[in-house]
């Protein structure tokens, strides 16, 4: 079994990540450390978890007994935590914030996007868990980058779900602003345009477009709907085949004919892709749940890939179409 440690347990992303962990057949939970939440029950925080552990949160840290700490915290806190505590080097670390996104000589944190570096995860100790937006808007556009026919600027419009936002409340997350409402955010300056921008400069070094990112708040609760167009004079045919092609080895990547619609990748690791032309304009349609495969879904196939395990291991979960 691996024994695991999470830091930072109260929020969103890491209530899904215990969902997951508690049913994956080869993990096995050491601790969920939360200093605000140390000594109460997790499901006093996690009410959906109730009936699955009696588990507590601890404020302790016995990163001795543990093979993988995972981070759920604040962006800016994994690197403290980092700079100021020895992880033992036997321990391996998967953070969900953006802190090591971005590859440095100063660090040894490897992008952890498996359909782009899945050898390299394999292989690694550390790993920085990707953006929802960004797995969600690289996944429209990779096989793209791949054959070099990223040659013009990014359209992307992608909508998410409130739980993007965090457990936090805030004045954009309120049910009573946030229902029967829409607004942007952030346009053409989101924080995920940099690790984008990295992972399609390397699969493509001559990658200089600008990415036009308008970023959506949605007034439901979970997912990202992303529309991406680009030049392309390629036809729709040979360009399905390249995205097969691209895909055919990775187990939650999946081209649709249908046009689909944002229910079906709920509460799944799953990303579905729905391509069309018209005229010389490629639209790709990319949709994700943003706390799982844009999250902690992600960061549990990770996980398998790093200690050898099937990589569905733990993530066969049924979309909430219903």
């Amino acid at each position: 079994m691996i024994k695991i440690g999470i830091i930072g347990g109260a929020g969103y992303t890491a209530g899904e990540l215990i969902r997951l962990l508690l049913n994956h057949p080869d993990a096995e939970i050491t601790f969920v450390n939360s200093t605000s939440n140390a000594g109460n029950r997790i499901t006093d925080v996690h009410g959906g978890l109730f009936g699955e552990t009696d588990m507590r949160f601890t404020d302790q840290l016995p990163l001795e007994s543990i093979d993988l700490l995972f981070f759920c915290t604040a962006h800016g806190d994994t690197k403290k935590f980092m700079e100021s505590h020895t992880v033992p080097e036997n321990v391996r670390i998967i953070d969900l914030s953006m802190d090591y996104r971005i590859e440095s000589d100063e660090h040894d944190f490897v992008y952890g996007l498996p359909e782009l570096n899945r050898r390299r995860i394999c292989n690694s100790r550390h790993i920085a868990n990707p953006g929802c937006f960004a797995t969600c808007i690289q996944l429209a556009v990779l096989p793209l980058a791949k054959h070099l026919m990223l040659n013009s600027e990014l359209h992307v419009n992608a909508i998410t779900g409130s739980t993007g936002a965090g457990v936090k409340p805030s004045s954009t997350s309120h049910f009573s602003w946030r229902n029967d409402n829409i607004s942007i955010y952030k346009p053409f300056t989101h924080q995920h345009l940099a690790e984008i921008g990295q992972s399609l400069r390397q699969l493509q070094n001559s990658f200089e477009s600008n990415i036009n990112f308008i970023p959506v708040r949605g007034n439901f609760s979970r997912g990202i709907f992303a529309t991406t167009y680009v030049d392309c004079k390629v036809s729709l045919e040979e360009i399905k085949r390249i995205y097969e092609e691209y895909y055919d080895d990775h187990s939650f990547t999946f081209i649709t004919d249908k046009n689909p619609d944002l229910k079906q990748v709920v509460n799944t690791n799953k990303c579905l892709l729905y391509l069309q032309k018209y005229d010389n304009k490629l639209l790709v349609v990319s949709m994700i749940d943003n706390l799982l495969k844009g999250a902690s879904g992600q960061a549990v196939h990770n996980m398998n890939l790093l200690f050898g395990l099937e990589e569905t291991v733990g993530l066969h979960l049924k979309p909430s179409a219903f």
